[in-house]
């Protein structure tokens, strides 16, 4: 597990494109995992600070109560659609995926309920296309081998 110091420190310029893609907009899409095992999808917001990335969550969501049980999660950058006429200017979408701790809420938390946490990250991804147009370019980071490219047709 890493913290986003760590991944800015080895790898800068991915990680400032990766920050990019999910300050493009609040709404992220956050999955935890049901009692069941079952997947589930909500909108979350997060920061990035001190070197981690934040999530805080609302007392008596669903999601907060996911992650209480199971503390797995993986949250999807806001999307945006390629343009048409120039995909390969598309700055791609971000992935993250690890486990979320919790932390001390913010001196300012007017929630009393709700939960706050940083994520010990297990994976980085940031998808987009090539240029030319005519493939996908895969970059990766994970703990241990760190930041990675690969291409896809």
């Amino acid at each position: 597990m890493a913290s986003w110091h760590e991944i800015e420190r080895d790898a800068p310029d991915f990680a400032a494109r990766v920050r990019d893609r999910f300050t493009a907009g609040t709404n992220k899409t956050i999955a935890t995992l049901r009692r069941d095992g079952s997947p589930r999808i909500s909108a979350s917001e997060l920061e990035f600070g001190d070197g981690e990335v934040t999530i805080g969550m609302m007392g008596g969501s669903m999601k907060l109560r996911d992650v209480r049980r199971d503390p797995r999660i993986a949250i999807h950058s806001p999307t945006l659609e390629p343009p048409t006429e120039s995909p390969e200017s598309w700055p791609g979408d971000a992935k993250l995926a690890g486990t979320a701790v919790a932390i001390e809420p913010p001196a300012d938390n007017p929630y009393p309920d709700a939960g706050f946490f940083r994520i010990d990250i297990t994976e980085v991804v940031l998808t987009y296309v090539g240029t030319p147009a005519d493939h996908l370019v895969i970059e990766s980071w994970h703990p241990g081998p760190g930041w990675r490219r690969r291409t896809r047709r």
